[in-house]
């Protein structure tokens, strides 16, 4: 062990790091322009700090506050749609009730007969036969044409009896009235039992002897071709005649075209220019005169206090209540198959001009112009009846052909509906507060449901339930207001008897007893 101590050893000296002996603060440079900018640059950006925090915390506050605002809302919005529908619900249940007791107030309990008295056996003839035998009277009429005529939806060749017959005979043929009673007011509601087709049979009539049906008025011997196909024809040399009227007229050539396309342009729009451009054809632009009784379906005499009483009008103002009723047709077509709602205003139009006394000749109106197109444009409202399957039988029915074929169902369909319910547009119109009188009453409606309705079972087309549908449908409430009770008898009648007896179940079929069952629901009519 050596006895001298170890030798010292050298340690590695480092340096310190140099250091500031004195604070910023108490550096010479505190009070020069650079330190002073530094540090409010380093207090801006604290502040910016501090403030974009706050920014922050508002707007999350803001946030949760405007949900609550916008959950709230929702909660009162929901209870007061919540009471709404209950209040709606209410009022359709008092609404049903109340159609149920008017119904109920309606009907009569008939008094029981003497037992003493005994039965009288039934009547053999069947009252369902004449409305039956008359209802087919345009598709099968007596007698034959000897000479051929030019086709127009297949009416042409087929003979009926004549307009005056057929009016005096519509109570018993058809069915259903085809006017009301002299006596009775058009727009009141009928008495039940003044309808014979729908009131059903008592214990009393059963067991009390009732008088035979008297037999309805015979056609005459000398058959007519459709009155309304005339007309038709009687339009179409008009318009020929105007044509050639233009070569020698300047002043017509002039004003004819452009008061056609202003007319169709107006239509819908201005009632009052269309007025202006058939008071101009009646006294302003020179044509020839036409004698109007061509393109009516009665025979006139000049009645006192009439505007208009002489023999002959102006060919223009014929022509353009012509084409008038041809935009109201093309409308009926294009606009109203699909939205059915569209043909009311278009049905306003056309009441108030035909309705205008002075439109009137001998103080009639001259709507039969109109009748002519939608004669030939929908046959089955005139009571023409055919089967789809063949092409005599697609001509009888309005459907319209495409080049060499005819056009597809349904645009068929369509069409059918959009001619249906502008129809009821204009029969179905309350003049009982206007100064003029209905141009096409609610009881031409009532027939041509009638003509549809009487149809043989054999002989029901879908077109029919087509059309009957369209017809109902929107306008049953305005049916009601103007027949009442007898009305539901009717609406049974068309929608649950007439496809109930249909051979074969169509789609319009189906869509008819479907209708049935909405005016239940929405209604609270049991048909």
């Amino acid at each position: 062990m050596p006895t001298s101590p170890p030798a010292a050893r050298r340690s590695i000296q480092f340096s310190s790091p140099d250091r500031e002996r004195l604070s910023p603060f108490l550096s010479e440079n505190r009070n020069t322009e650079l330190y002073h900018l530094e540090a409010l640059a380093a207090a801006q950006a604290e502040h910016e700090r501090v403030r974009e925090g706050a920014i922050r915390a508002y707007q999350v506050h803001e946030h949760q506050e405007q949900s609550r605002r916008l959950r709230e809302q929702q909660e009162k919005i929901r209870e007061e749609q919540r009471i709404e529908e209950e209040r709606i619900r209410n009022e359709e249940r008092l609404r049903a009730e109340e159609v149920r007791l008017r119904a109920l107030r309606a009907k009569t309990v008939p008094e029981l007969p003497p037992e003493e008295k005994p039965a009288a056996p039934a009547p053999t003839t069947s009252k369902q036969s004449a409305p039956s035998t008359a209802a087919s009277a345009p598709t099968q009429p007596p007698g034959a044409q000897p000479q051929a005529q030019p086709q127009v939806n297949g009416a042409n060749g087929v003979q009926l009896p004549p307009i005056q017959s057929l009016q005096a005979s519509s109570q018993t043929a058809s069915g259903f009235p085809s006017k009301p009673p002299a006596a009775v007011n058009p727009f009141t509601k009928p008495a039940p039992q003044q309808n014979g087709l729908f009131a059903s049979k008592s214990p009393q009539a059963t067991a009390t002897p009732t008088p035979a049906p008297a037999p309805a008025p015979k056609p005459s011997a000398a058959p007519v071709i459709d009155r309304y196909v005339q007309i038709h024809r009687n339009l179409k040399k008009l318009r020929a005649s105007l044509m050639e009227q233009t070569k020698y007229s300047e002043a017509l050539k002039q004003r004819l075209g452009s008061m056609r396309r202003e007319l169709r342009k107006n239509l819908g729009q201005l009632i009052a220019a269309i007025q202006t451009l058939l008071n101009e054809s009646l006294t302003q632009v020179p044509s020839a005169l036409v004698d109007p009784s061509d393109f009516v379906t009665d025979k006139r005499e000049p009645v006192e206090g009439a505007m208009r009483n002489e023999a002959h009008l102006p060919s223009l103002f014929i022509y353009l209540l012509n084409q008038f009723s041809k935009a109201i047709i093309n409308q009926f077509i294009q606009e109203c198959g699909g939205q059915p709602k569209t043909a009311d205003p278009i049905g306003v139009i056309a009441a108030l001009i035909f309705s205008n006394k002075g439109y009137h000749w001998r103080g009639k109106t001259l709507i039969d112009i109109l009748m002519a197109k939608l004669r030939v444009a929908c046959p089955v409202l005139f009571g023409y009846r055919g089967n789809e399957k063949t092409e005599q039988g697609r001509a009888r029915l309005g459907w319209k052909r495409e080049g060499a074929g005819w056009i597809s169902e349904q645009m068929h369909v369509n069409q059918m509906k959009g001619l249906a319910v502008g129809y009821a547009s204009i029969a179905l119109r309350d003049f009982s507060k206007s100064a003029n009188t209905n141009p096409w009453p609610p009881s031409r409606y009532w027939a041509s449901m009638a003509r549809i309705v009487n149809t043989p079972p054999a002989e029901i087309s879908n077109t029919q339930c087509v059309v009957l549908r369209s017809m109902i449908e929107h306008y049953e409430e305005r049916f009601m207001s103007f027949y009442g009770t007898a009305a539901i008898a009717a609406l049974r009648k068309a929608l649950v008897e007439f496809p109930a007896k249909a051979p074969e179940k169509s789609p319009g079929a189906f869509a008819l007893l479907g209708l049935a069952e909405v005016l239940k629901l929405n209604v609270g009519i049991e048909l």
